[in-house]
């Protein structure tokens, strides 16, 4: 099986809606995207690079002619204290100017944090710079996967995960914290842009128990979280059934999607992930009822 998608075309009636592109770090172009979209027979996708909504810009452009549907995305990291959330936005008014606004302060944190974390890299005798890195993101955002392909391409590591492992994660010594939006921040950010804001892959906030994690999502309803996101690769059996089992406790729509990323992440290929995920069109359908940008 090809590192970017399946040989066997899935029918029409599923979709991806959790998906990087080279605006922010994943390998691909969203048109590269979309054409993988195409040939896998997925009927829509979602690109949701991480604080930008680029690849999203870039990705609406081609759309007419691809005959696959296109949601705006977005994957806003925010400020969670026992663990990692993300959150997804859906169909925001890519053009909304508060959205702008506040995706460029995330975006001018981004960067400071990257250059930190270079410094720090070259402090611990790491032969690395930033044009180097800039070079691999091929012009989009930078992010630490692109640092840790610059250090196993100058075997400062073997391995893309023996960087984060090693040097880095949080607890590691080149591992720089940055700002972060506050969960009721990103989603009301996402809100005001009129679209749907939902929880990204649930596991990564390390609740321990059932309870734990309702009470988060009762506090994210009440900011105004729309829905979560239930089909994951990384959702085995038992945490699909208990995201769906809560998301239908707290009256969220379900959602899903492969956090495609290309060569930073192989194995997981785009509308199937490992090879089982399946994400049903009405998802879709379902979103655009929760949306209030009037798109279509």
């Amino acid at each position: 099986m090809s590192i970017l998608h399946s040989n066997t075309p899935l029918k029409p009636a599923y979709v991806d809606l959790h998906i990087h592109s080279t605006a922010s770090d994943g390998s691909l172009s969203p048109a590269e995207i979309i054409e993988t979209a195409r040939k896998v027979g997925l009927r829509a996708i979602a690109i949701t690079d991480h604080d930008t909504v680029e690849g999203s810009v870039e990705a609406l452009r081609h759309q007419d002619s691809s005959g696959v549907e296109i949601l705006p995305g977005i994957e806003i990291s925010v400020s969670f204290d026992s663990g990692t959330m993300h959150m997804l936005g859906y169909l925001m008014r890519l053009d909304d100017v508060s959205l702008g606004q506040t995706l460029k302060v995330v975006q001018e944190a981004r960067a400071n944090r990257n250059l930190e974390i270079i410094r720090r890299l070259q402090d611990v005798g790491v032969d690395i710079s930033y044009d180097e890195v800039l070079k691999v993101s091929g012009g989009g955002q930078i992010g630490r996967p692109h640092i840790a392909q610059v250090l196993v391409h100058k075997k400062a590591v073997q391995t893309i995960d023996e960087a984060f492992n090693k040097l880095l994660k949080k607890g590691r010594p080149t591992y720089v914290e940055r700002y972060r939006l506050l969960p009721v921040e990103a989603i009301q950010t996402i809100l005001g842009a009129g679209g749907v804001p939902v929880l990204a892959h649930p596991f990564t906030l390390n609740a321990k128990t059932e309870g734990d994690l309702d009470r988060v999502l009762a506090d994210l309803k009440q900011a105004g979280l729309k829905g979560v996101e239930v089909y994951y690769p990384g959702h085995g059996p038992e945490l699909t059934a208990l995201y769906e089992r809560l998301a239908d406790r707290h009256g969220l729509l379900v959602t899903g999607g492969t956090d495609f990323h290309g060569m930073v992440s192989p194995g997981v290929h785009i509308g199937i992930g490992r090879g089982d995920l399946r994400v049903p069109y009405r998802l879709v359908e379902e979103l655009k009822q929760s949306a209030t940008s009037g798109l279509p």
